[in-house]
């Protein structure tokens, strides 16, 4: 299979994968702006990729608040702009970013109570609103931002000026995540499984898997995973633990993989059950602790033992969360025992015990969408928020 061949050839050639054709990459400077008022015109965005898995939930009615209901605990925060969020990092306990769909940059200076409309100033307004800002991570003022279409840049100075980053069209799949190690050191991910790591701010970039998933799946199509053989899609829902370890789910939602540092490929795993896949994340970040799991129909699955990636099977247990069919789309470790997870319709649920049982809490109960993405930054205080469409950003306050 000589297409194979061609994209094997490409992940583990040489460390310059990323440089242009050239002899001299020109980057292009982009300062950081107050946003005008071109953003009047964006109305409410469409539905975000995590929509669509919501959109296989069997019931119309939203969950009700039982009578042990969680009081509220997180306040919606003021934006400037109403389209979809996705990701949300802090480099120090008051400075952050925010990035969403139709160009939406802002940044925080308080720690997330307020929030500014940021632009690039020599980008015109048409041509920054067709970008979706997906993924943001900050390190002691180092940041990268990714954008679709594809797009990457870079700061060193908090985001006062940025850096667009070249990306070679060889690239093989769409990058899907990047994490920020330190000064001019990134590790990147891309929808068909490479991983490369770039120390010198993005100038080159060195692969870390040997082949692409579709490569390896096909390569020992006799693993007995679901749905691996012939695998010609791509992957999603990407998360890396604290250590560089990664889980990975088949767009179709029917197995998943895992890596970890030193490993030349990805390991398929069956998911164990006749429900899709909806999302997967280690517990409390660190593969130590666990992995979890949810499916379609609003099912809650945690594996709470020290997981070998290689193990051919989990011990998942289901927790016992009330969703009424709405699907789960993100679930987030506040400490050892306070579990927060959320979902379609805005619903959000909290467990006291570590994730055996949830109970249903109002905080977004009366605003129309979905939240998409929940997180808490124990590194600043342990601070929480979480994502949703129609510009929802809801801060934890306990």
């Amino acid at each position: 299979m000589f297409v194979r061949s061609t994209v094997l050839a490409f992940v583990v050639g040489t460390s310059m994968a990323f440089a242009p054709s050239g002899q001299t990459r020109s980057n292009t400077q982009l300062q950081m702006s107050q946003m005008d008022d071109r953003r009047s015109f964006v109305t409410k965005t469409g539905s975000a990729a995590a929509a669509a898995a919501l959109a296989t939930a069997t019931t119309t009615v939203a969950p009700q608040a039982a009578s042990a209901a969680a009081s509220t605990q997180w306040t919606a925060v003021d934006l400037p702009f109403t389209d979809t969020l996705y990701d949300i990092d802090f480099d120090t306990e008051n400075h952050g970013y925010l990035v969403g769909s139709r160009g939406s940059f802002a940044e925080t200076n308080d720690g997330g109570v307020t929030w500014e409309a940021r632009s690039f100033s020599n980008l015109d307004a048409e041509e920054e609103v067709t970008y979706r800002f997906t993924v943001s991570s900050f390190t002691e003022g180092e940041g990268w931002v990714l954008g679709k279409p594809t797009l990457m840049l870079h700061t060193k100075d908090s985001g006062k000026t940025w850096e667009r980053i070249p990306l070679s069209p060889k690239l093989p799949g769409e990058p899907t995540s990047i994490t920020c190690l330190g000064p001019g050191k990134a590790e990147m991910t891309t929808s068909s499984g490479a991983i490369y790591v770039t120390e010198n701010a993005g100038r080159n970039w060195k692969a870390q898997v040997k082949e692409t998933i579709d490569a390896t799946l096909n390569r020992i199509s006799s693993s007995g995973v679901s749905g691996a053989s012939y695998f010609t899609g791509n992957i999603i829902n990407q998360v890396r633990d604290n250590d560089g370890a990664y889980l990975a789910v088949s767009s179709r939602g029917n197995f998943f993989l895992t890596w970890e540092p030193g490993n030349d490929f990805w390991i398929p795993h069956n998911r164990g059950t006749p429900r899709r896949i909806q999302n997967m994340g280690f517990v409390d970040g660190d593969i130590k602790k666990g992995v979890w799991m949810t499916l379609n129909g609003g099912k809650l699955l945690i594996c709470n033992d020290s997981t070998s990636l290689s193990a051919d099977t989990f011990d998942f247990k289901e927790a016992n969360i009330k969703t009424g069919g709405y699907g789960l789309t993100d679930v987030a470790w506040r400490n050892k025992d306070e579990v927060w997870a959320v979902g379609g319709s805005n619903t959000m649920y909290i467990s006291k015990d570590g994730g055996k049982n949830f109970a249903f809490d109002k905080s977004a109960n009366n605003i129309p969408g979905n939240l998409y993405n929940v997180k808490f930054f124990k590194e600043f205080g342990n601070k929480g928020f979480a994502l949703g469409s129609n510009g929802l950003l809801l801060r934890y306050t306990g």
